[in-house]
């Protein structure tokens, strides 16, 4: 073997070493890309499935926001006109007691609080019925009107117990049940 031919053949596996090596930095460079490529594609994948996730859960928030507000509105809307209502029973209440049947009523409440007290009570209403309750009550009638809308207020003598007769207290105790009618 000549000089110049060993010469050759190591150039020649110098360079088939040259370019298998080169080979394999480009598979490398190669494979580093793809993997890199694939990351950054699974990235934006998992970023986009959490923002359309965060989207529709943020989306629905606001649905149930948007929903209770509308709740909340009917609610109130509903108070407000159950409140006018019962303020519209409290006016013909008013009306009623300038009616002729109003001192019937009135000797019924005072005849059913005689029954649950005894004959021994106080009677006090307000002022505009002095005349018809001091006919009904005599003597236990209590001339110190009460703020009240119509009806009897009834103590017994020692004041231990009490029967609030008046209109206001009736509506007060069945307030719920006047909305019940009212709303159908």
């Amino acid at each position: 073997m000549s000089l110049e031919r060993l010469i050759q053949e190591v150039q020649a596996r110098n360079q088939a070493a040259l370019a298998a090596e080169k080979r394999r930095q480009d598979d490398e460079r190669s494979r580093i890309l793809r993997d890199r490529d694939q990351r950054i594609e699974k990235l934006r994948s998992e970023i986009a499935r959490q923002s359309a996730a965060d989207g529709a859960r943020e989306r629905v928030q606001r649905l149930a926001s948007a929903k209770l507000e509308a709740r909340k509105r009917l609610f109130e809307a509903q108070e407000r006109r159950a409140r006018a209502e019962v303020d519209g029973v409290r006016d013909l209440l008013a009306q009623f007691t300038s009616s002729p049947e109003y001192p019937k009523v009135l000797e019924g409440m005072f005849g059913f609080a005689v029954r649950e007290l005894g004959r021994s009570v106080k009677v006090a209403g307000r002022a505009d019925d002095a005349a018809l309750l001091r006919t009904l009550a005599g003597k236990s009638y209590d001339p110190a009107p009460r703020p009240i809308l119509g009806g009897i207020v009834v103590t017994t003598a020692d004041g231990h117990r009490a029967l609030d007769l008046s209109l206001d207290e009736l509506l007060r105790l069945r307030e719920n049940l006047v909305r019940e009618i009212l709303r159908d």
